[in-house]
């Protein structure tokens, strides 16, 4: 099969290596942010996945909104108007839709409800919001005498805060579902969060709070590094596809650096994945930026970033790394549908 007919499968690039914060209200680094758009969709991308940060503590929703309304606007002057995009969102300490206390579980549902809307500016009908946006992302709970809970404590003490979060989740699948964004819940790691941390787990959310319109998102990082095993991954893959929530896939290496030449699982992860899923591919670098190389304990080097870093002799550009990982997933495709055509 030629590389061509692999590129039709949508391809997406994540920010993450660029920024986890768009700056929707700085002008000169819109145009930073439309310098990179320029060069990946040259590369090939064809769409891209952008971090929506929480917004300052005295900024209300629908200022924010407004802001990348103004974003999307320059985005689209600069040539970009066909472009997808996806966002990524979180969860946090303050807007936590778990919390036993439901004036902040109302709080947490219009923080989501406008980072749909902002999902909506962005990508327009369906489109994908994804992340950690279930639990607070890197917030662990603690004893009264100020300990850890870990284990089986952790798993009872996350049971009364899932149950908390399924009116929540329900009313904002609703509203997701009316604005045509579908939501993907991301496990991820167990040191970035208490849970959930397997798409079993969050699976399990969604069914149990009986949300038919809310789906998951399957990382191949999370996967290799917080699961169990390449039956049980089947096994999900194949519950979330017949329940029509595998809503995105995220392509990402274990350390969350190139994903040419790394330790995916490729033939048994796409030998599920690619037979049941027709939504876009993420291709998924955390480069080492703030806040990354210290949230994540980055000890690798920066891949730099044009027009932003300073070149390095021996280190790879953003580019570099965003072309080899375009290139290795098309290839991967290709052998896949070479090998199911046998």
């Amino acid at each position: 099969m030629k590389m061509e007919e692999a590129r039709r499968r949508d391809i997406f690039f994540s920010f993450f290596m660029f920024t986890a914060d768009l700056r929707p209200n700085d002008a000169g680094y819109t145009q930073v942010l439309v310098r990179h758009l320029k060069a990946l969709t040259e590369i090939g991308y064809t769409g891209f996945d952008v971090h929506i940060a929480p917004g300052p503590a005295h900024v209300g929703h629908h200022a924010e909104v407004e802001s990348y309304i103004s974003l999307k606007r320059a985005f689209d002057q600069a040539g970009f108007r066909d472009v997808k995009f996806t966002t990524n969102v979180g969860t946090t300490r303050t807007f936590d839709p778990t919390s036993p206390y439901e004036e902040q579980r109302k709080q947490a549902l219009s923080y989501l409800k406008s980072r749909v809307d902002i999902t909506s500016v962005l990508g327009g009908e369906d489109t994908i919001m994804s992340g950690p946006f279930l639990y607070p992302y890197g917030i662990f709970p603690l004893t009264d005498a100020g300990e850890g809970i870990w284990s089986d404590a952790l798993q009872d003490w996350m049971k009364p805060r899932y149950a908390a979060a399924a009116s929540i989740f329900r009313e904002l699948a609703q509203y997701s579902a009316e604005k045509r964004v579908k939501l993907a819940i991301e496990p991820v790691k167990n040191w970035e969060t208490p849970g959930p941390t397997m798409v079993s787990e969050a699976l399990d959310f969604l069914e149990s709070a009986d949300i038919p319109v809310c789906g998951v998102t399957i990382d191949t990082a999370q996967v290799v590094m917080e699961s169990q095993g390449p039956a049980i991954f089947r096994k999900n893959v194949a519950r979330a596809a017949q329940q029509n929530r595998l809503n995105y896939v995220h392509i990402s290496a274990p350390d969350r650096g190139a994903v040419r030449d790394s330790w995916i699982p490729w033939e048994i992860m796409l030998d599920e994945i690619e037979p049941v899923y027709s939504g876009p591919y993420l291709v998924e670098v955390f480069n080492a930026i703030p806040p990354f190389e210290s949230s994540m304990r980055m000890t690798r080097r920066r891949f730099w970033r044009p027009g932003e870093d300073a070149p390095e002799a021996g280190v790879d550009s953003a580019y570099d790394v965003a072309q080899a990982a375009l290139r290795t997933l098309e290839e991967k495709i290709a052998s896949h549908r070479r090998r199911s055509h046998r």
